[in-house]
């Protein structure tokens, strides 16, 4: 009796696997769902993080990354970093940062 119990279980607790998986709810942005860029964009200028906009919108990081790329690419105001770009080059950093004057003694 127990052998033609054993697979029923199994395929019972299969079911029930699956079925917890499919209801739990994902980050991610569903297929077709649009996420809103201008949405992303404003939130990340106004100084949020991506990990705070991600959770904000209930979309995932990656998503907010590709709205700021988008961003970016398309010649719109990037969302400001706060590290600075490793590779830029000294006249591009005394481009941006000139420096101070000399105090007179």
């Amino acid at each position: 009796m127990t052998k033609k119990l054993a697979p029923i279980a199994a395929a019972m607790a299969l079911t029930a696997l699956f079925s917890l998986a499919l209801a739990v709810p994902s980050a991610h942005a569903v297929a077709g769902k649009k996420v809103d860029c201008d949405g992303v964009m404003a939130a990340l200028n106004s100084g949020k993080k991506p990990k705070d906009v991600a959770l904000e919108m209930s979309i995932s990081r990656g998503s907010v990354y590709r709205c700021r790329k988008k961003a970016t690419m398309a010649g719109g105001a990037p969302a400001a970093s706060p590290v600075a770009s490793p590779t830029a080059s000294p006249a591009a950093h005394a481009a941006v940062h000139p420096p101070a004057p000399k105090q007179p003694k």
